[in-house]
């Protein structure tokens, strides 16, 4: 029996396989192309003829395969075990916490046990110290796991028993990604338009980042508290400044659809008198939606 079984190869499958070799684990793996694995075998991996062959090589098994849904057809092929015989699945593809909540269900209905995964980081920043990676599922599971879990990511969060937690704080840090992403390309017209070199501002942007991940992490913990009171950044600061973004925007006839985004989001706040207050008392103004959800 081998140490581990990887499915799926793609980049970061691959990845997740090459690291397990170069820690001296034993590995099994199975693609829906064979010739991926080849280089891996070369390195003393074992190919498996199918999916359950796969599964039944070692007590935990990896699935990095693009969504949930090609997970679940993997297992649910006419070769899937009718008992998984109490091995570990961690699943490490993307996906929504209903999927994690049904995959974690199938895989219990068939014998087995569940860890959902969120890779935070591409391949080529996989086994640093640093690395991300989230993970939720029974404590027992993790413990299991977590030896070959940590060949993968140095900073290996377990978020708890519900197994869609992962999905959610997958979901969280990606709403921060993509906000941010919304925002640097909104800044990356205003240099072209005004003719700064984007370059330039790349960099700048990279030099800023830290001190404002701090300042995020403050603001975060005065929304857990609920104390908003303004000992960092009041919120009538913002006000003007975003405004002063929109109208820029504006005169350079550039897309403005970010800056009036949250623009309306703090004229909503000034006019329910929360100016004074720090500014993480904006998401006053978005939890109705939020308290909907969770309802």
């Amino acid at each position: 029996m081998s140490d581990a079984t990887v499915i799926g190869l793609g980049p970061m499958g691959y990845m997740l396989a090459s690291l397990l070799i170069d820690a001296g684990k034993t590995v099994t793996l199975w693609n829906r192309t064979a010739d991926k694995a080849q280089p891996l075998i070369a390195r003393g991996a074992t190919l498996a003829a199918s999916p359950a062959a796969a599964l039944s090589a070692s007590p935990v098994t990896l699935i990095c395969v693009l969504d949930y849904a090609a997970a679940e057809a993997i297992l649910s092929g006419t070769d899937f075990p009718s008992t998984l015989g109490n091995r570990l699945i961690v699943n490490l593809g993307t996906g929504g916490p209903d999927e994690a909540k049904r995959l974690e269900s199938y895989i219990h209905q068939h014998g087995g046990r569940y860890l959902d995964g969120a890779i935070q980081a591409a391949p080529s920043q996989m086994g640093r110290d640093d690395t991300p990676l989230f993970v939720s599922g029974k404590r027992e599971h993790f413990g299991e796991a977590e030896p070959l879990l940590r060949h993968f990511a140095g900073n290996l969060i377990y978020l708890g028993e519900k197994v869609d937690a992962a999905a959610h704080m997958d979901l969280a840090t990606l709403s921060y990604v993509y906000g941010s992403y919304a925002g640097f390309l909104h800044g990356a017209n205003i240099a072209k338009a005004t003719g700064i070199d984007v370059a330039t501002y790349g960099q700048l942007v990279n030099a800023i980042s830290p001190s404002f991940g701090a300042f995020f992490q403050y603001e975060a913990n005065a929304v857990a508290s609920g104390d908003f009171r303004a000992t960092e950044s009041p919120l009538r600061i913002s006000i003007p400044a975003v405004r002063r973004i929109l109208r820029t925007s504006e005169q350079l006839k550039i897309n403005t659809e970010m800056p009036a985004l949250v623009d309306g989001w703090l004229q909503r706040a000034d006019a329910q008198g929360l100016a004074d207050e720090e500014l993480a008392a904006l998401i006053k103004v978005l939890q109705p939606k939020v308290a909907e959800v969770v309802a």
